[in-house]
């Protein structure tokens, strides 16, 4: 069901088209629903391996301690949830990691890879949605987010969330494609992600839709700068970002304070 200016029910974006708010969140499950057992090869693929090298440098900005308790959101597959794991030195500390996605797919294919990698302590997963989450107020130690925040359906709500679980002092970490900086790059990008990026998501995982709309969700994203001050907003201190590739991804990081 699609919505016009007309509709009195409340509005949203998915991708470029405008949805019913209601609407958003199971949309976006059917496209995880989706690409879920080609996600991490088609990460690879789309990105020439580079976001293996973004989500390094994301869990080395955070420096993880290894007795926090740290909840990686919309992070199904395990990919920041091992890379913390192995910072935090789990075996050796009484950390964890809560990997919580609203996608069961997704979390079902992160469990099976954390069992074939003999990862079997430091980690927890559930099923929960970044704009009402699962766990009680000041919770962790660290929040992080990569390549989800742009899917729910009101930022500024998951924002609040991602506040509310964090203990005083605790910092949130968020990893998502952003805005180009670089006057050439950004043609080169807009090229890429409409004529390539779907042929690319039909030939390997069967759906030329899914991959249309990450395009399109990723323009629809908030350009750094509006992020630094959604996330003031939200009550985060020392707020700041790092871009990554010519602003192809950034980093934002912030505290509770």
């Amino acid at each position: 069901m699609s919505v016009d200016a007309q509709t009195s029910e409340k509005a949203t974006h998915f991708g470029f088209e405008t949805v019913a708010t209601s609407e958003k969140a199971g949309r976006v499950r059917a496209v995880f629903d989706a690409v879920a057992p080609k996600y991490d090869l088609m990460n690879d693929l789309m990105s020439g391996g580079v976001h293996r090298l973004w989500k390094d440098a994301m869990a080395d900005w955070l420096a993880p301690r290894a007795d926090w308790s740290i909840i990686d959101v919309a992070g199904g597959t395990g990919d920041i949830a091992f890379r913390l794991l192995e910072r935090m030195k789990s075996d050796q500390g009484s950390g964890s990691v809560t990997v919580c996605d609203i996608n069961q797919a997704m979390l079902e294919h992160g469990r099976d890879r954390a069992l074939d990698q003999g990862r079997l302590q430091g980690l927890e997963w559930a099923v929960g949605n970044a704009e009402s989450l699962p766990f009680p107020d000041m919770h962790f130690d660290a929040y992080t987010i990569a390549f989800g925040l742009r899917n729910v359906t009101e930022i500024e709500t998951a924002l609040g969330e991602a506040r509310r679980v964090l203990k005083p002092g605790g910092r949130f970490l968020c990893l998502e494609f952003s805005t180009v900086v670089l006057p050439v790059l950004d043609k080169l990008y807009d090229t890429y992600s409409f004529s390539v990026l779907p042929r690319l998501g039909q030939m390997v995982a069967g759906d030329s839709d899914a991959y249309q709309y990450l395009a399109e969700s990723i323009r629809r994203f908030p350009e750094q700068d509006t992020l630094v001050d959604m996330m003031g907003e939200a009550g985060f201190g020392r707020v700041s970002y790092r871009n990554l590739a010519g602003g192809i991804a950034a980093i934002h990081s912030g505290w509770r304070l």
